[in-house]
């Protein structure tokens, strides 16, 4: 998970209780004759049992590759410093050889960012894989119960819904069930 996707984790927590509390209120079945609903799957992870445990186990992960990161980029920092104040008395083989040196530590430091930020994402996947299952099965259970022909995420990047019935929005049913809730 990426802090920035964190950040709007948790800013949607609370928007996404207050639209539950607010929909749990509105009639359950869409309106007769509808052939699709909204849920926002966003609101729905953040409620469902596990999710909690998922990303606090990814925050930990996270800030343990984040720490090795760090040093590196210090290690890189005081080499730099270094050659900075003693660049002028060295010879122009010396110089060059330093150089060299501090261009391999980059390419090594540029190296584990990428494969860290790679580990990272694969990590999330693996934790999130599981609730995202569930939350598929749930849905398509209640698509299929409702004869919905589609269910549209309005939290999907690129998401073209613009305006929908609040009567079709499945986001608190799905969290219900999640939940262990009746309908």
């Amino acid at each position: 998970m990426r802090p920035e996707r964190t950040k709007t984790y948790i800013g949607l927590a609370a928007v996404g209780a207050a639209a539950a509390v607010t929909l749990a209120a509105l009639p359950s079945p869409p309106q007769s004759g509808s052939t699709f609903a909204v849920v926002n799957t966003e609101v729905v992870l953040q409620q469902t049992p596990g999710f909690t445990a998922a990303e606090s186990t990814w925050n930990a992960e996270v800030a343990i590759i984040r720490a090795d990161l760090e040093g590196l980029s210090q290690t890189l920092d005081s080499a730099l410093r270094a050659f900075d104040q003693t660049s002028i008395g060295l010879s122009p083989t010396a110089r060059q050889e330093k150089q060299d040196e501090l261009q391999r530590l980059n390419r090594q430091y540029q190296q584990r960012t990428t494969d860290a930020q790679a580990r990272a994402e694969q990590r999330q996947r693996e934790l999130m894989a599981p609730l995202q299952t569930r939350i598929q099965a749930v849905v398509d259970g209640i698509r299929a119960e409702r004869n919905l022909g589609l269910v549209f995420d309005v939290a999907a990047p690129g998401n073209n819904v613009m305006s929908a019935d609040p009567t079709l929005n499945l986001t608190a049913l799905v969290v219900r069930r999640l939940q262990g809730g009746a309908q």
